[in-house]
């Protein structure tokens, strides 16, 4: 499948859990990061993006398309050989993609050890699940932590950060406080609502939330 206005390119196939490899309604999030990426870069910066929950690559694919450096991370093997075919498939097979295979509270916390920085972090995290090596995750516990440590890996001057969530446990409103609480620090704009799939000219079907924080300035 093609999403032109980006110049990507996705494999769109059945799965035992009923996707598809592709959530459609993330296209608005991989146009926000984009612009983002491209105006950052428009200043002559060089870009390192961590995109956590990754999936299948929509969000890595549309950060390396802008120019940017992307470590993209998730738990599931096939997941992470789906995306770098993604990546290929949109002509960034020798882009500067890290490809990781591992829990992301346990990557993110070796990341801070090794004291890497990144300039932009997207998550998408699951409400349940297992890491690489069998670690339990569930969203109301982890999360905060999780966030916490992504803290400390936000480089002296971040571009934005993004929460995605497919679950109704994690509203707009609940989402924009955990933004506000973790980047008071920094001057920003943050802003959450609602994404779906359109069902016909004036509606549309929810399909998650989300919560912003952006520097405008960046």
């Amino acid at each position: 499948m093609d999403y032109k206005s980006l110049g990507l390119r996705f494999r769109i196939s059945p799965t035992s859990f009923k996707h598809t490899g592709l959530f459609p309604e993330q296209a608005v999030t991989w146009e926000w990061c984009t612009d983002r990426i491209k105006a950052a870069r428009a200043t002559g910066r060089k870009l390192n993006v961590l995109n956590l929950f990754g999936y299948t690559g929509g969000d890595t694919c549309a950060a390396a398309k802008a120019g940017a450096e992307v470590c993209h991370v998730d738990a599931a093997d096939g997941m992470v050989k789906w995306c770098k075919e993604n990546a290929a498939l949109s002509g960034l097979a020798d882009a500067p993609i890290r490809y990781i295979v591992d829990d992301c509270l346990k990557f993110v916390r070796r990341e801070v050890r090794r004291g890497r920085r990144y300039d932009a972090i997207i998550m998408d995290p699951t409400t349940y699940g297992r890491g690489s090596g069998g670690e339990m995750w569930k969203l109301e516990t982890n999360l905060w932590e999780l966030l916490a440590e992504c803290d400390q890996l936000l480089s002296d001057d971040p571009v934005c950060f993004l929460i995605n969530a497919y679950t109704a446990r994690l509203s707009p409103t609940v989402i924009t406080n955990l933004l506000a609480e973790l980047m008071h620090r920094r001057p920003g704009e943050i802003t959450g609502d609602e994404v779906g799939l359109p069902i016909k000219a004036d509606d549309c079907y929810p399909a998650e939330s989300y919560g912003r924080w952006y520097r405008p300035d960046a």
